[in-house]
C-alpha cells in the first residue's frame, strides 16, 4: 500500500508547479478583461439605451401634444357655429328654451365635447346637456364676463376647489346686434389625463404662467414645477442613498421625483404657450442594461468556473463528497437523536409496563397457589378441630398434662397458618425502589415454602446445597423470592411427565453470589428467545412468557446477570449471578 501511494505523491508536486504559475496568469487576465467588458459595455449600452429612452419619451409628447391641441382646435369652433343656430337665437328673443336643451343634447355625440350650455344675457343657464346646471347663475364666471365683451370666442381655464381644471369655451350670440346670451362648451381634457395614468411615466402640462394645469399626479395641480418637485422632498438617509445610487450608471439626474432620478423631456403644445413635459425613470434602461450585463457575467462566470472546475477538479470531488457525507452525518444525527429521544420515552413507558407485568405476575401466581395453600390451611384446621376435641376428652377424665400437650400442637399449626399467610402476604405487596443486604439463604427458604404445597402435589424431589456461611447480596427480598419462584415453578414445568422429577438448588459464593436451579426435563428450546417477552415453549393456556422475561429484568436491575443453558446429562440449568455483598460493605449497611 505504502509503494504504490509514493510515486503519486511525488508526481502531484511536479506537476503543479510545471503549471500553476500559468494557470494563475490566465485567470488573472480573464478576470482583468471581463472586469473591463464589463465596465465597457456598461457605458455603451447605458448611453444607448438612455437615447433611446429619450427618443421615445419626446414622440410620446409630440402624439400627446396633437392629442390636446386636437381637441382644443376641435372645440373651439363649436361656439362660432352654436352662436349662428337660429333656432338658439330665436329660443333666447322669444324666452321659450323647451327644445333647447333637447338641441343641444343632439349636438353633444357629433361634437365630443364635455357639455355645452346656454346662458341667457343675465347669466342663467337656460339649456344644457347636463340637466342638473338648469337654472344656475354664472353672471360672475369670467366665461360669461369675457364672452359678453368680446366678439371673438373666449377660451377660459378655471380651477375647482378639488384641484382639477377645467376648460371653457365661450362666445356671445347677437340678436339684432344686441347681446341676447353666451354659449359656453366644455371641453374634455381631463380624458387625456386619465389616460396618461395608464403609463409609468410622470406628465405634465403647463399653462404660459408655468402652473401644472394636467398631470398624472393629481397633488402637483395649480403648482409650478419647480414647487411640484421639490413638495417631494429627499429627507431621509436612504431615500438621499437611493438618489445617490439610483442611476449606477453615472448618467446625470434631469430632476428627482420622491428621491428618484427621473429623465425630462419637454415639448411645446401650439396654444396660447402651454408645454408639456414628461418623467422617465431609468428603470427601463437599468434593467436592460442589467440584463445584456448578466448575459456577459455568466459567461464569465462560467469560463472561471470551467477554469477553477479543471484547475481543481478533484479537490471539488472531495468537497462535494465531504459536504455530503457531512449532510448525511448530520441527517443521521438528527434520526439517531429522535431515535434516541423516542427510546428514552420507550424505555420509561416500558419500566412502568415491566414492573405492572410483574406485579401481574405474581398476582397469577398467587392465584395458581390459591388451591394449594387452601389445603394447606384446611389441614391445620382439622387437625386442629380433631385436637380441640381431644383436649376436652382429655379435660373431662382428668388428665390435664396430656390436654396440655393437644394445646400445644394447635399452637404449632396457628403458628404454621400464619407463617403461610405472612409469606402470602409479603409475596402479593408491590416491591420498593430502597435495596437491603439480602440473605439469599432466607430468600431460597421462603420461597420453598411459598411452594411447597405444588412441591407436595407434584411429589418432586428438592436436593439444596448450600454453603455454611450467609450468602448476603444489596437488593430487594420479594423481588429476588419472586426470581427464585419464577425458576421453581418453570423447572416444575420442565420435570412434568418425567417418572422422578428432581430439582437441584445449589447456592455459591465467591466473586458473585449464584444460584442455581437445575431439572432434569427435556432441556431448553430456543436458549436466543428464552428471556424474550410473551416467547414461551408451553402450551396455550399453560403460561404467557412473562415469567422468564420479568426474571432477567428484575437481575439486570440488581446488577446481576440471569443465563440459561441445557445440562450434558439432560435437562436444563438456570443461573443467577448478583453482585456479593461484602462483610466491610455489610458493616457499612
Amino acid at each position: 500500500m505504502s509503494r504504490s501511494n509514493a510515486p503519486t505523491v511525488a508526481r502531484r508536486p511536479r506537476r503543479v508547479k510545471g503549471t500553476g504559475w500559468r494557470v494563475r496568469l490566465a485567470l488573472v487576465l480573464l478576470t482583468a478583461l471581463a472586469i473591463a467588458t464589463v465596465f465597457v459595455t456598461n457605458k455603451l449600452l447605458s448611453d444607448r439605451f438612455t437615447e433611446t429612452t429619450r427618443n421615445r419619451a419626446e414622440l410620446r409628447l409630440v402624439l400627446y401634444s396633437g392629442n390636446l391641441l386636437s381637441e382644443l382646435r376641435q372645440n373651439a369652433i363649436v361656439p362660432q357655429l352654436l352662436a349662428r343656430d337660429p333656432a338658439l337665437i330665436s329660443a333666447l328673443d322669444s324666452k321659450d328654451y323647451t327644445q333647447s336643451t333637447q338641441r343641444l343634447i343632439s349636438f353633444i355625440g357629433e361634437i365630443g365635447a364635455a357639455s355645452l350650455t346656454l346662458l341667457d344675457k343675465d347669466g342663467r343657464a337656460v339649456a344644457t346637456t347636463d340637466r342638473n346646471r338648469l337654472g344656475e347663475t354664472h353672471r360672475a364666471a369670467p366665461y360669461f364676463v369675457d364672452a359678453l365683451r368680446s366678439r371673438d370666442t373666449v377660451f377660459t381655464l378655471l380651477q375647482r376647489d378639488t384641484g382639477k381644471f377645467d376648460f371653457f369655451y365661450s362666445r356671445r350670440i347677437d340678436s339684432q346686434n344686441n347681446p341676447a346670451g353666451v354659449i359656453l362648451v366644455e371641453v374634455d381634457l381631463n380624458k387625456y389625463e386619465r389616460a396618461w395614468a395608464g403609463i409609468s411615466d410622470a406628465v405634465v402640462v403647463t399653462d404660459s404662467a408655468g402652473e401644472i394645469i394636467l398631470s398624472t399626479e393629481p397633488r402637483w395641480r395649480g403648482l409650478s414645477e419647480a414647487e411640484a418637485l421639490a413638495r417631494e422632498p429627499v429627507s431621509s438617509a436612504i431615500e438621499r442613498a437611493i438618489q445617490a445610487t439610483a442611476d449606477w450608471t453615472t448618467l446625470p439626474a434631469d430632476a428627482y421625483v420622491r428621491g428618484e432620478a427621473v429623465m425630462r423631456v419637454e415639448g411645446r403644445v401650439a396654444f396660447r404657450g402651454w408645454r408639456i413635459a414628461n418623467f422617465s425613470t431609468y428603470t427601463s434602461v437599468r434593467e436592460k442594461v442589467n440584463g445584456f450585463l448578466a448575459l456577459e457575467i455568466m459567461g464569465f462566470a462560467i469560463l472561471l468556473a470551467l477554469a477553477f472546475y479543471f484547475l481543481n477538479r478533484k479537490t471539488a470531488v472531495r468537497m462535494a463528497l465531504f459536504q455530503r457525507e457531512s449532510a448525511e452525518l448530520r441527517a443521521l444525527n438528527m434520526r439517531l437523536q429522535r431515535e434516541i429521544a423516542e427510546r428514552e420515552r420507550v424505555q420509561e413507558n416500558l419500566a412502568v409496563a415491566e414492573q405492572t407485568l410483574a406485579q401481574s405476575s405474581k398476582l397469577a401466581a398467587l392465584g395458581e397457589m390459591s388451591a394449594a395453600v387452601s389445603h394447606e390451611l384446611n389441614q391445620p384446621l382439622a387437625a386442629m378441630k380433631t385436637y380441640l376435641a381431644g383436649a376436652r376428652l382429655l379435660l373431662s377424665r382428668n388428665r390435664p398434662e396430656e390436654a396440655v400437650s393437644s394445646f400445644q400442637r394447635i399452637d404449632d399449626l396457628i403458628e404454621r397458618m400464619g407463617a403461610i399467610t405472612r409469606q402470602l402476604k409479603s409475596y402479593a405487596r408491590h416491591s420498593g425502589d430502597t435495596f437491603e443486604p439480602v440473605n439469599l439463604g432466607d430468600s431460597l427458604a421462603s420461597a420453598l415454602a411459598m411452594m411447597e404445597p405444588q412441591l407436595r402435589q407434584r411429589r418432586v424431589t428438592i436436593n439444596r446445597i448450600l454453603p455454611e456461611t450467609p450468602v448476603m447480596v444489596m437488593g430487594d427480598r420479594v423481588r429476588i423470592e419472586q426470581v427464585m419462584i419464577n425458576l421453581l415453578r418453570n423447572a416444575m414445568d420442565a420435570t412434568q411427565g418425567v417418572a422422578e422429577a428432581q430439582i437441584d438448588l445449589v447456592l455459591a459464593a465467591g466473586d458473585t453470589a449464584i444460584f442455581t436451579v437445575r431439572d432434569n426435563g427435556h432441556g431448553l428450546e430456543g436458549i436466543e428467545n428464552l428471556f424474550e417477552p410473551f416467547y414461551t415453549t408451553k402450551l396455550p393456556g399453560d403460561g404467557v412468557g412473562l415469567g422468564l422475561a420479568i426474571s432477567s429484568g428484575i437481575v439486570n436491575d440488581l446488577g446481576g446477570r440471569l443465563t440459561a443453558r441445557n445440562a450434558a446429562g439432560g435437562g436444563a440449568v438456570f443461573e443467577m449471578r448478583l453482585p456479593i455483598l461484602t462483610k466491610d460493605q455489610q458493616a457499612a449497611e
